[in-house]
């Protein structure tokens, strides 16, 4: 289960996002009373933990 955590070190780096991704973040962090930023890294840090790239190898592969 993912949990939200807090402290980082930062890099500076500039993203676009949806308005209604932005919205329903916004609406999570001021709940859990993180900055965006905070959640924003550890939505990410969550996607890239659970990374199917099994899958992403047999498709590259079936597809050469």
């Amino acid at each position: 289960m993912w949990k939200i955590q807090k402290g980082y070190n930062y890099t500076s780096k500039t993203f676009r996002l949806p308005d209604e991704q932005i919205e329903k973040l916004d609406k999570l962090a001021y709940e859990n009373n993180l900055s965006l930023n905070q959640l924003v890294i550890q939505c990410l840090n969550f996607a890239l933990d659970n990374l199917d790239t099994e899958s992403e190898q047999e498709q590259t592969s079936s597809e050469e």
